[in-house]
């Protein structure tokens, strides 16, 4: 194979937050891991988009402690094969740059890396693909690559890229003579005039290269990176950075630390649809729409009304006679903008932080586990009622609550539970109980996913009421 022919890593950088896409972005399950358009997650997109095993090897994935079930069963549910890194700090994008290219080197010196940023959204993977080919020999050569877009509009929450000359005879390919930040309205007209690009956030480059530039202009970034990989540990499947050794990384942006301080960067200028979906105006923009102009997901309706978003999680939502209005609801909490003010919704949450309200910060009605995934129904004084899905081949630890009981009903498949030394199989609309201070699990010996309704009683139902148990049948 010759270095023009070597595949690329791609790498997700999958650990943000997204808050001016409250309510339904939170802390704890922020956009990529949402459909928020389409079917799928941006992160799901993602990797669809770079699972051609032609051009690509398998990803490596770089996100939050928190973030790590969702990461790790959504590549599943796409049939991707990820190694999922956890970042034990939060540390912004140079961090995480430097952790991509150490263990990308570690593979293949200068093997070729292609990080994307998870919660963008792109509306023509085969233009994509043809950005990346234009990139992939610049990146061989040594240049770090990122990719521009021609501007639509003059964007104000946009950086900008300004093209230089030509490089080689490759069609839309340039060395970057200058990067700007974010302008105003007057500024950025003068940049769409001048032929100035938006700037994706994305980058192609060899491992190498990147590590060398890292060496030169932020040293302790790297040094961190080297030292979190190298005493990095497995742990159910993630690879687990050292927390000690990545908290010693200063905060930075890798725009800040390196490409605006490299004399290694070329741009692409590509071709295909882009938002990174920063706010609820930019959904809006990117979305199929009705005859008014109006956006519709979930259960909702826009009568007479012209240019609304209305985004329902499983309530009936409804605008008559709006414009240009967005109205989102979630099972706890509603958000009503006007399309004009949606990049003001990080100030709200930043206020709603302030005053400790859990609506910033809790978690939505389903959540991943290593065993299949939890849905919160009711919860009130004293009780909770959860369903529970567990994978065929999977089973809950094997674990005791001090105060609570818990009663389980099978709706769907065969569970095989175990309390203290006895097994037992219940089958559907069967039911049993575990008392307090009982050992448990639950395990689905079976070839369907099994659905059970879990139903939590006692002086105190939260999570962290939890002893684990060592499971000798199974140890």
């Amino acid at each position: 194979m010759t270095t023009t022919e070597k595949k690329i890593t791609p790498v997700l950088l999958a650990g943000g937050a997204g808050s001016r896409l409250w309510p339904v972005s939170r802390d704890r399950l922020p956009k990529q891991f949402q459909p928020l358009v389409g079917t799928l997650s941006t992160y799901q997109q993602t990797l669809k988009r770079v699972s051609d095993t032609n051009l690509y090897l398998d990803p490596l994935v770089i996100t939050n402690e928190d973030f790590r079930f969702f990461a790790k069963r959504q590549a599943e549910e796409v049939g991707v094969h990820a190694t999922v890194a956890l970042e034990p700090a939060r540390r912004d994008s140079a961090a995480a740059m430097a952790i991509a290219a150490v263990v990308a080197s570690r593979r293949m010196r200068d093997g070729l890396v292609l990080a994307l940023a998870a919660d963008h959204v792109i509306l023509d993977d085969d233009l994509f693909t043809n950005a990346v080919k234009v990139g992939q020999k610049a990146a061989t050569e040594g240049h770090i690559v990122v990719f521009g877009l021609a501007p639509t509009e003059p964007r104000t929450s946009y950086g900008y890229i300004k093209p230089g000359s030509a490089i080689g005879d490759i069609s839309d390919l340039y060395v970057v003579d200058a990067f700007v930040e974010k302008p105003d309205v007057n500024t950025a007209l003068e940049y769409l005039e001048k032929g100035f690009l938006w700037n994706s956030g994305n980058f192609l480059f060899r491992a190498d290269v990147m590590i060398n530039e890292l060496a030169t202009f932020a040293p302790d970034i790297l040094a961190a990176a080297h030292a979190s990989v190298d005493k990095a540990s497995s742990d159910l499947g993630f690879l687990r950075l050292d927390r000690e050794s990545f908290e010693a990384s200063p905060k930075d942006s890798i725009d800040y630390a390196v490409i605006e301080r490299s004399n290694r960067i070329a741009v692409v200028r590509g071709h295909f649809p882009w938002s990174d979906i920063g706010s609820w105006d930019a959904i809006w923009e990117v979305t199929t729409k009705d005859d008014g102009k109006n956006v519709i997901e979930g259960d909702g309706l826009a009568l007479g009304s012209e240019g609304c978003l209305v985004h329902s999680n499983g309530i009936l939502t409804t605008v008559v006679g709006a414009k240009d209005l967005v109205v989102v609801s979630t099972k706890d909490a509603v958000l009503v903008v006007p399309k004009s003010h949606a990049q003001e919704v990080k100030g709200l949450v930043e206020r709603l932080k302030a005053t400790g309200h859990n609506a910033v910060t809790e978690l939505h009605k389903r959540t991943y586990r290593p065993w299949g995934q939890v849905e919160e129904m009711l919860t009130g004084d004293r009780f909770s009622v959860r369903r529970l899905f567990i994978d065929p081949g999977n089973r809950t630890s094997f674990q005791r609550h001090m105060n609570r009981a818990e009663h389980w009903v099978v709706v769907s498949g065969t569970a095989t539970v175990t309390i203290g030394e006895r097994v037992q199989t219940i089958t559907e609309n069967e039911s049993v109980y575990v008392h307090p201070g009982a050992s448990h699990c639950i395990a689905n010996d079976g070839p369907i996913p099994l659905e059970l309704i879990e139903i939590r009683t006692g002086s105190y139902i939260e999570e962290d009421d939890v002893g684990r148990v060592l499971d000798r049948r199974r140890a």
